[in-house]
């Protein structure tokens, strides 16, 4: 796994917060084109190469789950956001073992 971080998080803990109804935001990291070939209902799209930009637009108080294609460039966007104050957690296995709900498109 990439990245240097604290936290994991397994792909069914996920869905099953989602399904008692906590909320939690969700970032998904991955380009446009896997983004829109489907990710998680809810999740905000910031791609890892625009992370540095726009990491501000998070709340570094607030848990925040951080997705991928596989779990190794959210683990390497966990790295950064938790080395500069960030409370993240990096779902393992990422969209590849996803087994929840999916939205399509933009």
């Amino acid at each position: 796994m990439a990245g240097q971080y604290s936290k994991d998080i397994l792909p069914h803990e996920v869905r099953q917060k989602l399904e008692r109804g906590e909320s939690f935001p969700i970032i998904d990291v991955r380009e446009q084109d896997e983004w829109e070939s489907g990710h998680i209902p809810g999740a905000r799209h910031i791609p890892l190469g625009t992370l540095n930009e726009r990491h501000q637009e998070l709340d570094t108080k607030q848990e925040t789950i951080i997705v991928c294609r596989s779990g190794n460039r959210s683990g390497l966007a966990c790295e950064f956001l938790e080395s500069i104050g960030y409370n993240v957690i990096n779902m393992q296995g990422g969209m590849m073992s996803w087994d929840g709900q999916v939205e399509y498109g933009k």
